[in-house]
């Protein structure tokens, strides 16, 4: 989460370093890449029926869950797109929380170029989130500016294609907490820069909110957009769809996409949330996300996990489906299990514990 999570980024030492910037920044030119065929499905037998039946029948409902699901991964970080592991899920899409005055500091271009390139070259598809500045984190701009600086993104990036107007806009650590209208604007805006783009409302966050937030939020836009990003990581970690529910009855015909979710493994960022956390209750939540809110909730479209691999020791924020020691935790198994054999409905989502 922007506010909530508090994330490290670590290059936001350098910025007293790079205060002059210059007025143009060279763009970095990129061939295009083939996409690798999806990974292959290993299962388990176990069903009465022979193992070749299992699994044919395992294969093809996870090839259903990925045509009607897209699945990806959200990291700031762009070294998961050369983990073996990485390209061994055969995950085709990564979502980035971009500042929206990004390429206008020479250092936050640096680490953007270096992103979107390794995702290029993985077959990786963006989405593309603005957030507030981290320069001047207060400082929000006009819609027009907003519309402007997707068009460059769209001119350096040519391949990216998905947009979200704005990250956790109805958290009131964000700038854009009251101001409905003016989110509505960018929305507007957005829209009008690149017709041919995919562009999500606000993405929002679980917070009580939430769902007065987006109502007030139509109001003002005057229609209800049909592509919506949602932020449950509050009630997937409590193990409840209360507030996604409310959402849902507001925006009954909406395409909603979780573009970020995830068990949370630690944290520590004094937000006055509590909510549990530890390794295995990361796998619970990561196992209650496919297995209980996918199949609850068909409106639900898409799911992007945060984040790929823990940050170092006392990063404020670790949901992380591998160690920052390159170890795997029990989560990534989990979506393993997803990606190759599909959901288990039916399935308890807690893990078995000793002495039980």
């Amino acid at each position: 989460m922007a506010a909530v999570r508090g994330r490290c980024v670590a290059a936001l030492v350098l910025v007293a370093a790079v205060l002059a910037v210059p007025a143009a920044v060279p763009a970095v030119a990129l061939a295009p890449v083939a996409v690798p065929a999806a990974t292959a499905a290993t299962v388990r037998s176990g069903a009465p029926a022979s193992a070749a039946a299992v699994s044919t029948r395992e294969t093809s409902a996870a090839a259903a869950l990925q045509r009607s699901v897209r699945i990806g991964i959200g990291d700031q970080k762009d070294d998961m797109f050369s983990d073996a592991r990485f390209r061994r899920l055969g995950i085709r899409y990564a979502r980035l929380a971009v500042p929206w005055d990004a390429l206008h500091v020479l250092w936050q271009v640096q680490q953007l170029d270096a992103w979107m390139a390794a995702a290029h070259a993985a077959g990786v598809s963006p989405l593309l989130t603005f957030e507030h500045s981290r320069v001047h984190r207060r400082s929000l701009p006009k819609p027009i500016q907003l519309g402007r600086e997707l068009r460059r993104l769209r001119t350096r990036y040519p391949w990216a294609r998905t947009f979200a107007t704005w990250n956790e806009a109805n958290h009131c650590g964000e700038p854009t907490c009251h101001r409905t209208k003016l989110v509505a604007e960018y929305y507007r805006a957005l829209r009008r820069a690149c017709r041919s783009c995919t562009i999500l409302a606000p993405e929002v966050l679980d917070m009580p909110n939430m769902a007065n937030w987006v109502r007030t939020f139509c109001r003002r836009l005057g229609f209800k957009p049909r592509l919506w990003g949602v932020h449950n990581y509050v009630e997937a970690n409590r193990f409840r769809m209360k507030r996604l529910r409310a959402l849902l009855h507001v925006l009954p015909r909406a395409e909603i996409w979780l573009t970020e979710t995830g068990g949370i493994v630690r944290r520590d960022n004094g937000s006055p949330t509590k909510l549990p956390q530890g390794v295995s209750h990361a796998a619970e939540v990561t196992r209650f996300i496919f297995d209980r809110v996918l199949p609850a909730n068909p409106q639900i479209k898409a799911v992007y996990l945060y984040h790929w691999n823990a940050g170092p020791a006392g990063s404020s924020w670790d949901s992380a489906l591998v160690t920052h020691g390159g170890h795997e935790r029990t989560a990534l198994a989990v979506l393993r299990r997803v990606l190759q054999v599909g959901l288990r409905p039916h399935a308890s989502f807690r893990s078995q514990r000793r002495g039980r």
